[in-house]
């Protein structure tokens, strides 16, 4: 046997042949032919008694290709994890025209997408962004909560305050439109008119931009629309009124604070607002946390030099994803997989050079973290929580382990922003909370 390599440095692509004679499989192939003798089932003999040659001019054609495909799978592994090459996916096989009747040596061809090495940055820089919550913004919570709690009701004819729920679409647009619930109070107080008054089966014609002030986060809010989608949605839209929904809002009292927040957690008005503000700074600190993330993984992408081999990473795509992805398709969304692939990269090299692991302990410890969130019981006994390993050990094995593969990626992919992190120099940026919902919705 003998293998080759060409690579295309150019193209980070490599072309890898394998050579085989009679010799190199011709053992293997016979010692399978005599073994196939001992189960073969053929009319007038007895099984165990059936001829050697007989056998081999029977199915020695199918043996033959099997035991060639295998001992190309195996040489192909061990030449790549010997040399060390880093490949994109797998080799994809070269259509060759084989006779396995009459050819005694054969050639076997397979691609290669080569990955090249590449440098991180030593240090970065992003900006936390750091959330006041303002009595606006607890207003709207409050209100929020309001209307959560409160009692609803559908009257016949709208009211400044109510909701209209109903389906939206562009005026000269086929369909139905998609299901939305309009906030009146949301919408320009000079355009609020063309609201009020409003019944089940009317139809309401309107500037969506000039209704809401061109504002694409609270047109977003309430359509469903990105933010993107929602700047781009100018002229006249059509709104095919259902019905009319109108809350009375509860009073604040220590009923509606035991609703929210569990018994006796707050006595007052100023109690329940400072838990309130609590809650809401919680959410957006949190969110601010995974936007810093997000910002660190785009910045990488976008800033460290990868070449990527194009086309041998298109066609994989595709062979890869057999029925789901055509060269179309790909062609459609090639940035989105050139990113994906290329954050994979770098958090292997992260991984590689940090010597990150997951140890079972910590997958089992996490899954069991998680079961006893849904049981809300964060300080469960350390007796109690030993006696649920056997339920957490059950669960990671479902779906072939898939679960156990999802929570292991999950504490990898925390472990490699953790040392990213610790390269990144934050600067702290206060932010109101209309102006971080504008920047992340």
């Amino acid at each position: 046997m003998n293998i080759t390599l060409d690579k295309n440095d150019e193209q980070l692509t490599g072309l890898l042949t394998v050579h085989l004679t009679e010799a190199d499989y011709a053992p293997t192939v016979d010692k399978q032919i005599k073994e196939y003798t001992k189960r073969a089932q053929v009319k007038g003999f007895r099984p165990g008694m059936v001829p050697v040659g007989m056998v081999r001019k029977m199915y020695g054609k199918g043996i033959l290709a099997e035991e060639i495909n295998k001992m190309l799978g195996k040489a192909v592994d061990s030449y790549i994890k010997e040399n060390n090459i880093k490949l994109l996916g797998e080799p994809l096989p070269v259509a060759s025209n084989v006779d396995f009747d009459t050819d005694k040596d054969f050639d076997f061809q397979f691609e290669l997408g080569l990955l090249p090495d590449f440098t991180l940055p030593e240090s970065l820089t992003a900006e936390l962004h750091k959330v006041t919550i303002d009595d606006d913004t607890l207003a709207q919570t409050n209100e929020q909560i309001a209307r959560q709690y409160g009692e609803t009701t559908n009257p016949e004819v709208s009211e400044a305050g109510d909701y209209l729920f109903g389906k939206l679409k562009k005026a000269d647009e086929e369909g139905d439109g998609r299901t939305v619930l309009l906030p009146i109070n949301k919408v320009a107080a000079d355009q609020q008119v063309q609201f009020i008054g409003k019944k089940g089966g009317d139809v309401i014609t309107f500037d969506l931009q000039k209704a809401f002030n061109n504002d694409a986060a609270s047109i977003s809010n309430f359509s469903g629309l990105s933010k993107t989608e929602a700047t781009d949605a100018t002229g006249d839209y059509a709104f095919n009124v259902e019905k009319v929904n109108r809350t009375a809002a509860p009073e604040f009292n220590q009923e509606l604070f035991d609703k929210v927040f569990g018994p006796e957690a707050v006595s007052s008005q100023e109690e329940f607002d400072a838990k309130v503000r609590e809650t809401i700074q919680s959410n957006y600190d949190r969110e601010a946390e995974g936007a810093l993330n997000n910002s660190i993984v785009e910045q990488l992408v976008n800033t460290v030099d990868i070449k990527i081999p194009t086309e041998f990473f298109k066609k994989w795509l595709v062979r890869a994803n057999e029925g789901k992805l055509t060269p179309e398709l790909v062609e459609q969304h090639y940035t989105d997989y050139e990113k994906e692939l290329k954050w994979s990269m770098i958090r292997n090299k992260v991984v590689e050079e940090a010597g990150l692991k997951v140890s079972n302990d910590e997958i089992v410890n996490r899954t069991l973290d998680k079961i006893m969130g849904q049981f809300n019981m964060p300080n469960m006994p350390d007796e109690m929580r030993e006696s649920m390993r056997s339920y957490a050990d059950q669960y990671l094995k479902q779906e072939n382990g898939k679960n156990f593969v999802n929570e292991y990626e999950a504490i990898l992919a925390e472990k490699v922003l953790e040392n990213l992190r610790g390269k990144v120099v934050v600067t702290d940026k206060p932010v109101t909370a209309e102006e971080f919902r504008t920047l992340h919705s």
